[in-house]
């Protein structure tokens, strides 16, 4: 995989990532601003912002406008908000680059914010807001969130709150995309074949002439994530479910910690595939559950590794139980014992085969640079990421499983038929 960074002169960052034989290319613009740059009364405004950008520039001031030009090419595009992100993109044939380029980059650099429209949207995002509450499977990563970080940024919603959202005016919006929406804070990404449009060279060129036009105001800054906590932390939600929703987790590191290797090989031990300790424990040997998920979320300043899953209610206890067994077997006994040679090296497998195959297209490409520029601000190939991971020995697992798995690192968020906090509170502890 080959890609080129330019930092301009005023700090915005172009990568290209050329897929010669590729039919397709994805045009990606990226700021580094998300939910955690947000404060008390702006909770959800990036996610809000994300919205309003598809609502309407000065060139095509209507939302319909920008959907049937980018319809009218066959487009694949979108938007996204994370916590230190927000993204637009658009895919489509080569031919097309410069559409793709023009559309995304109108809706970057010149949206009306039409007021009539942001009351409109108001109601549209409250529903999304509202719609995700009744999805218990995902509105309990909400509540994980605000466990482990508590009534800071870091464990608010990304939507923010109904009342948050109906309160923002343009005089927000304006304010908040001045000072995020700048060029120190932008990449944009373009992964594929650029046809006979560009050289990189031209495109790189077209691409900074394109975006400067972007105000030259300072990057703002986000608030320091504050972690404190000395024992376990357990949230429950009373919810009428058939189904008991669960996160176990327990904090971990930043992005560029040199522990994440081994914390990524944890993970997929645990919990990649199939055939993983986790999935043959729980579904093909309990049969309590269908899904079972193990993460490793990494910001700049704070990373969290996770266990979710959703179970029988009968089992839930139960389920606890071998959550915790399942993790404490990292931390007896010889490395070579607690994670096997055949184990070690199918996980290795597993991890660079499952990287290698995602990024056969040109948005998964786009997304691999740009997500490496956020949180690491370099580019590596993934070579050298797999390179990385079968540097990975079992006695680096053992230790960095011993670092993590610590009482007063554990918190665990449960939405179901439960209540009573107590019997989950002398399950969780890896003492």
């Amino acid at each position: 995989m080959n890609f080129k960074k330019t930092t301009l002169a005023n700090g915005l960052r172009i990568i290209t990532v050329p897929m010669k034989d590729n039919p397709a290319v994805t045009v990606l613009v990226m700021a580094e601003v998300g939910s955690e740059y947000e404060n008390k009364t702006t909770s959800g405004l990036s996610h809000y912002l994300e919205h309003m950008v598809f609502k309407g520039t000065t060139r095509r001031p209507r939302a319909i406008d920008i959907s049937l030009e980018l319809d009218a090419i066959g487009a694949q595009y979108n938007a996204f908000t994370g916590q230190e992100y927000t993204g637009y993109y658009a895919k489509a044939d080569s031919k097309h680059i410069r559409t793709c380029i023009d559309v995304v980059s109108d809706m970057y650099i010149d949206p009306l914010f039409d007021p009539k429209e942001m009351e409109k949207e108001k109601g549209v995002i409250i529903e999304e807001l509202k719609m995700y509450k009744d999805i218990p499977q995902h509105q309990v990563q909400e509540l994980f969130s605000t466990t482990v970080y508590g009534d800071q940024p870091a464990g608010w919603s990304i939507g923010g709150t109904e009342a948050t959202v109906a309160s923002f005016t343009r005089e927000n919006l304006l304010k908040y995309r001045s000072e995020h929406y700048v060029p120190q804070s932008t990449i944009v990404a373009v992964a594929g074949s650029f046809g006979d449009s560009f050289t990189e060279e031209s495109l790189i060129a077209h691409i900074e002439k394109v975006f400067s036009v972007l105000p030259s105001n300072p990057k703002a800054p986000k608030s320091i994530v504050v972690e404190e906590q000395q024992i376990p932390n357990v949230t429950i939600e009373y919810k009428e479910t058939d189904q008991t929703h669960m996160i176990m987790g327990v904090r971990s590191f930043s992005a560029t910690d040199p522990r994440i290797p081994a914390l990524r090989m944890l993970a997929t031990i645990l919990g990649g595939g199939m055939s993983s300790r986790l999935f043959q424990k729980l579904r093909d040997e309990m049969g309590v559950g269908y899904y079972v998920r193990v993460d490793n979320d990494v910001s700049h300043d704070h990373g969290v590794f996770s266990i979710s899953t959703g179970v029988d209610t009968s089992r839930v206890e139960e389920v606890v139980a071998v959550l915790v067994a399942e993790c404490k077997k990292f931390l007896v006994g010889a490395p070579e014992l607690a994670i096997p040679a055949a184990e070690l090296r199918k996980a290795k497998d597993y991890i660079i085969g499952g990287m290698m195959l995602s990024l056969e297209t040109s948005d998964s490409r786009a997304e691999f640079a740009v997500f490496q520029e956020i949180f690491k601000k370099t580019l590596r190939t993934p070579e050298a990421i797999a390179a990385d991971v079968e540097a990975v020995t079992a006695a680096q697992i053992q230790d960095v499983a011993r670092d993590i798995f610590r009482d007063e690192r554990l918190n665990f968020a449960l939405i179901g038929r439960f209540k009573d906090t107590v019997p989950f509170k002398k399950l969780l502890t890896f003492r």
